[in-house]
């Protein structure tokens, strides 16, 4: 009886596998991110790579399914079942990577990002569903083993809406661009309107206790301060601070128009063969939006303006590159109708703006 026994090591109990397999999907995302295209000399074929890719999803969702329905009652599933189980989803994750490193870097690096955030989310979105799983339906107030399959689902069936050219590629990242910095412009517009950056952050009883120190008497800043309270100088822009705002809210309008415009010349005039040009084009425009960012969270107070001078020359020396990239590729306008001198003008005009009204911060 010793012999069959010893033939077969005893498997690991059924919450300990998924923990194991939990670590294994996990350690597969740095690769993915950093990995290269599989080298092969055979003819890219872009049908049957998006065949391929979207059968594999389609097996992704089908074995998170079949996974969570078997954890999420009891009895658990035994070691024997569990093991099943967990290779299944192993082979399914390693074939959906292995798609997409069979996609070469000819087709576009912009087209390789777009799919690799898409396998990324199936991976990531598994190794979350593989996690809660491990909390029992007896230990779990909710069913958030559900909540997580529907994640694997929904990031599986994201696949086939994956842009299928560089070009589409290209102008998905762009437009994410624009509506990034079009939120960000809004978001000081309505600051500015409001002379209140922090309104609405008080809450009603800090309200009622700063009218309670207006209305008495013999206070004064130093004992606010230790008291925690701000002063105006921390909350409100000053006038010189108000004044600087304008053109900062100029650049970061002229960075909307140029990504705007951008978009609409990659989208009129982009050529799907033109991949390296593409890429150039994405790849600048992507640091457009952060650089906005830092030049929005720069004006809040209490505005330090040689800060704000900083931020604004970061995102001019991005701007500036990015429309004469533009202006270099193929998808440039007829010099009759191009644009890009005039958006370089305007963000010239605004950056000198921003140099005489900071040019004090500069001397100190």
């Amino acid at each position: 009886t010793a012999a069959p026994a010893a033939a077969f090591p005893t498997l690991a109990p059924p919450l300990e596998q998924l923990r194991h397999l939990a670590v294994e999907l996990r350690s597969l995302m740095p690769g993915v991110r950093v990995g290269e295209a599989q080298e092969t000399t055979e003819e890219f074929n872009r049908e049957k790579f998006w065949r391929r890719l979207n059968e594999a999803a389609v097996k992704v969702a089908s074995e998170a399914t079949t996974l969570t329905t078997a954890f999420s009652r009891l009895p658990l599933p035994s070691p024997q079942e569990t093991q099943r189980f967990c290779e299944l989803i192993r082979v399914a994750i390693e074939a959906i990577i292995a798609v997409y490193y069979s996609l070469p870097k000819g087709q576009g690096i912009t087209l390789r990002k777009v799919v690799r955030g898409s396998i990324l989310d199936i991976v990531d979105g598994m190794t979350q569903l593989v996690e809660a799983l491990l909390i029992t339906p007896s230990q779990s107030p909710e069913n958030k083993d559900l909540i997580f399959c529907n994640t694997v689902w929904v990031a599986c069936q994201q696949v086939p809406r994956i842009p299928r050219d560089n070009k589409a590629a290209a102008l998905l990242m762009l437009t994410k661009s624009v509506n990034f910095v079009k939120d960000a412009h809004e978001e000081m517009e309505r600051a500015v309107e409001e002379c209140d950056p922090y309104s609405g952050l008080l809450n009603e009883e800090d309200n009622l206790v700063n009218d309670h120190r207006v209305d008495s008497d013999g206070h004064n800043d130093a004992e606010e301060d230790a008291l925690g309270f701000p002063n105006n100088r921390d909350v409100y822009w000053s006038e010189e601070d108000q004044e600087l705002i304008v053109p900062c809210l100029a650049l970061v309008k002229a960075s909307k128009a140029s990504l705007k415009k951008i978009r609409i010349s990659v989208a009129e005039n982009g050529k799907k063969d033109q991949v390296a040009q593409l890429d150039d084009i994405v790849d600048i425009s992507d640091e457009i939006s952060p650089s906005v960012d830092d030049l929005a969270l720069s004006i809040y107070p209490p505005v330090c303006h040689l800060t704000v001078r900083i931020s604004s020359a970061k995102l001019v020396s991005v701007l500036k590159k990015a429309l004469e990239i533009t202006e270099a590729s193929h998808v440039s306008p007829q010099p009759e109708d191009s644009w890009i001198p005039l958006l370089i003008s305007a963000v010239d005009h605004c950056m000198n703006r921003i140099k005489e009204l900071t040019q004090s911060a500069l001397e100190l």
